[in-house]
């Protein structure tokens, strides 16, 4: 009887011990389910487009995620200049960066893809062709290799040029100093204008075109008006080229790390943002054209046979300039292609 109790014991502590084991686990477990996750997301400009799309996209993933992940905002390079907001996304510190494409020319050549000039003509265009799946999926796999994780690409609008003295003709821009992104395609379109390209971080471009160390920049309407650069340089000469695009690119390193059910949130949630902002950015683009010339800013055209010439210079650009790059070649015929298409 004395053995069998013995064995009777024995089990009892197995038991036990398994017992205890199993609620370790279970300890260890249930926090990845209660874990909040902090989103943090950067981008340089402010009350514009890119802003409106972080908090649309914060406010359905934190009421999707039922609080598990929550959202922090930081617009107008308050976690730095665009090279170390990208640098963060990368690291995983900063969880996402919004921003135009051409700012990651250095981590992928490919997504300067989207400012080829000549391609894009209105916003409503621009939202059918990159709502195609053929366009939308390459480009949203550009960068994955160097800790980007895109979820999204919206447009933002045609460019303008915004200058300290008025530019009335094409020749006029023969010799100004122009800002332009961090893109070759960009700086080819300066040139083939006439003028010298200054690629130059967001931040700078006020202090610079108030000091007079460049002329103008080259930029969409909204950042014209939301940076108060009627105080510098009022006027804004329309070019429509190139046009530019916004992506939202995730940190990898931080998405790998989430649950697979908030990862499907955070991809849900950021093509519903994409679609919810078109809307939106038709009329804010409408209204910032207002805005420039309530502030004092005067709106310029340039005469017709003038921008069908400019056209024609810039438009072969992204063909000529991705020939010896052929990832960027096979991605701008496919996204010609689609514009094609869709005419």
């Amino acid at each position: 009887m004395r053995f069998i109790g013995r064995i009777t014991a024995s089990r009892a502590a197995a038991v036990l011990a398994c017992g205890v084991a199993a609620l370790g686990l279970m300890a260890q477990r249930a926090p990845a389910a209660d874990k909040t996750y902090v989103m943090k997301l950067s981008t340089a400009t402010v009350n514009d487009t890119q802003h409106e799309w972080i908090k649309m996209f914060v406010a359905a993933v934190e009421k999707d995620s039922g609080g598990r992940i929550k959202g922090e905002i930081y617009p107008a390079s308050q976690l730095g200049s665009i090279p170390r907001q990208i640098e963060g996304v990368q690291f995983g510190s900063i969880q996402g960066w919004i921003g135009p494409p051409e700012f990651l020319v250095g981590i992928d050549e490919r997504l300067e893809l989207m400012s080829a000039p000549g391609l894009f003509t209105s916003l409503e265009q621009a939202n059918r062709v990159i709502a195609d799946p053929e366009v939308r999926n390459m480009v949203l796999s550009f960068g994955a290799e160097k800790g980007l994780h895109c979820i999204d690409l919206f447009a933002y609008g045609p460019s303008s040029v915004g200058t300290r003295k008025p530019v009335r003709h094409l020749a006029e821009f023969k010799g100004l100093k122009l800002r332009v992104l961090a893109s070759p395609f960009q700086n080819e379109l300066v040139s083939r204008m006439g003028g010298t390209p200054v690629a130059m971080t967001l931040g700078d471009v006020l202090p610079a075109l108030q000091q007079g160390a460049i002329d103008g920049t080259i930029s969409a309407m909204p950042v014209f008006t939301t940076m108060h650069y009627y105080d510098a340089a009022k006027y804004v000469t329309d070019t429509g080229q190139p046009f530019i695009f916004s992506v939202a690119e995730i940190s990898k390193k931080w998405f790998d790390g989430l649950p697979p059910d908030l990862q499907k949130i955070i991809a849900d949630d950021g093509a519903k943002a994409g679609k919810a902002i078109q809307p939106w950015t038709l009329n804010f683009f409408a209204n910032q054209r207002k805005a420039w010339t309530q502030n004092g800013g005067e709106l310029i055209e340039l005469p017709k046979d003038e921008e069908a010439q400019l056209i024609q210079r810039v438009a072969s650009i992204g063909d000529d300039m991705s020939k010896t790059k052929p990832g960027l070649n096979k991605a701008f015929k496919t996204l010609a292609a689609v514009v094609a298409r869709m005419k």
